[in-house]
């Protein structure tokens, strides 16, 4: 499978949306500024002075898109509203300031319900994440949605550094919640990216990736893209991480670790993707005799003695009665045994043919010391069903 490749493309345009203000102290960037007005962090009250200074009554804003057109007039009507209470030279402070403020909410309404991508300046951070001047608004964005290129780019860092560093720059974000009525607006960089780079990602694609947070289920997994930034994230799921059964993913992975990844499924809906270590490694439970002892005469060749004369494999018997069990699997029977003079296997060891079902005939190799034996199922069940079957017997049988 060839390395996955794309050209990085941008999605962003220049529109107008509405600005009435900016706040005398809008160039502040020191977190403590903002420990007032973040308690609790995501109960944001509007960053708004009044000022007998004269200001422009609109701002232009450079604006992304995430699909083909996003329709922005109800934005520009609430600020042809707002600008109208300032043009009234009989409107109060406190008209001209609520004016703005609703034009303001209104503006994050529609980029939350058009997928528009903002371009936000990061004001300072308190201990939950980042503080976004979002024109007259303070929005917030939690650490956990930041992009993962922070992290990796500079990994022995903590997040408060990693926020301290960001603040003062300017990042692409979502909004992905716009409570006016409660003051939280909620930012995402995560999603943005999302828009940026998930299209550019198919199923069988193969990346670099750098392993991230590792949980009981599994492990998320940064990918790297051709530019050498870490724009996605995905989840290796714990029977993604090995074909040998994992307890414990944390026996395998560790955070920070470098990996090969294979994507396996994109769910675009949902914004999730799922991706698999093992898959990259051949099954090495797929399997036949022939490939085992090759047919050849000589001294590790088959042999097709009576199957009755056969003495199944110390512990086959046992896991033979498990399978009678198995719903779909109706007869278990030794066909051929061989034996291997270069390969010694210490314990019992089950692998799977590459071959289908045919006929309801499936074939299993057993495996231990020097001798290999063929197992013949007659079963309803596909290959994955067996598979499945055969790992539940395993788990029954000491």
């Amino acid at each position: 499978m060839p390395f996955f490749s794309a050209a990085i493309g941008s999605v962003s345009g220049i529109a107008s949306l509405s600005h009435l203000f900016t706040t005398d102290n809008s160039s502040q960037s020191h977190h403590s500024s903002f420990s007032a007005l973040t308690n609790p962090p995501l109960n944001f009250p509007n960053l708004c002075r009044n000022s007998s200074i004269k200001r422009p009554p609109f701002y232009t804003a450079k604006v992304s898109f995430s699909g083909d057109t996003v329709k922005t007039e109800s934005v520009e009507q609430a600020a042809v509203s707002a600008a109208g209470v300032v043009e009234d030279s009989s409107a109060s402070p406190d008209a001209i300031r609520q004016a703005r403020i609703s034009a303001d909410w209104k503006a994050a309404r529609d980029y939350n319900a058009g997928g528009l991508i903002y371009e936000g300046k990061i004001e300072g951070f308190n201990s939950g994440g980042l503080l976004v001047r979002f024109y007259s608004l303070v929005g917030f964005l939690p650490f956990p949605q930041l992009g993962p290129n922070h992290s990796c780019k500079e990994p022995h860092k903590s997040i408060q550094e990693i926020a301290q560093a960001l603040t003062g720059s300017i990042i692409s974000m979502k909004v992905i919640q716009a409570d006016e009525e409660n003051r939280k607006l909620i930012l995402s960089e995560k999603e943005a990216v999302w828009s940026k780079f998930s299209q550019q990602i198919n199923v069988g694609d193969i990346f670099e990736a750098r392993v991230g947070s590792v949980e009981d289920y599994g492990a998320f997994v940064h990918l790297r893209f051709p530019d050498g930034c870490y724009h996605l994230t995905g989840l290796v799921h714990v029977s993604e991480v090995s074909w040998d059964l994992v307890k414990d993913v944390r026996d395998i992975l560790d955070e920070g670790d470098e990996v090969r990844v294979k994507v396996i499924k994109i769910d675009r809906e949902k914004s999730r993707i799922t991706l698999s270590i093992k898959q990259l490694e051949e099954d090495p439970l797929l399997e036949t005799l022939e490939k085992v002892i090759p047919q050849d005469g000589g001294p590790d060749s088959l042999s097709t003695s009576n199957n009755y004369n056969i003495e199944p494999l110390p512990g086959l018997e046992a896991i033979f009665v498990e399978l009678l069990q198995e719903d779909g699997i109706n007869d278990v029977r030794i066909t051929r045994q061989g034996f291997e003079k270069r390969v010694d296997s210490q314990d019992l060891q089950l692998w799977l043919s590459n071959a289908p079902v045919i006929g309801k005939q499936f074939t299993l190799l057993a495996r231990a010391g020097r001798q290999v034996q063929e197992i013949q199922l007659t079963t309803s069940l596909d290959q994955e069903g067996i598979k499945k079957a055969l790992q539940r017997v395993l788990e029954r049988v000491p």
